[in-house]
């Protein structure tokens, strides 16, 4: 189970999220939106996992292959459609090595079953509990 805590004090928009292991990572909203730009924004954020787990999932999958996988390159636009109640991303990738077509076409397969990409796709529950 994945775990995280966040903590916003007086300074707008400004979270600190910081994981079990000690990493931490700022959130802001951008300036337009009152925020001082200090960080990701969390629709960033969301858009930034599956970038990050898409993109080591493919690495891992090349190395097991033994696949010339050089580098991977992923642009994630993530367009949030209130009216309809809809939430559409796509995942630009660019492959670079020397893999033939049957190859890039696999891992275009796999990128779709990265664990964040599974988590995405699928129904999700989110639940709060007010601790004090």
């Amino acid at each position: 189970m994945a775990s995280v805590s966040a903590s916003i004090k007086k300074e707008l928009y400004k979270v600190e999220i910081t994981s079990p292991t000690g990493n931490v990572v700022i959130a802001d909203e951008p300036t337009e939106l009152g925020g001082g730009n200090k960080g990701f924004s969390p629709t960033e954020l969301l858009a930034s996992a599956l970038a990050a787990c898409t993109s080591a999932t493919l690495r891992m999958y090349a190395d097991r292959k033994g696949w010339q996988l050089d580098e991977v390159k992923i642009d994630v636009k993530l367009h949030r459609d209130n009216d309809i109640n809809e939430t559409h991303i796509l995942t630009q990738l660019e492959l670079i090595g020397n893999l033939d077509d049957q190859q890039r076409e696999r891992l275009m397969q796999i990128a779709g079953k990265c664990p964040v990409n599974k988590i995405l796709s699928n129904p999700i529950r989110i639940e709060g509990q007010l601790i004090k």
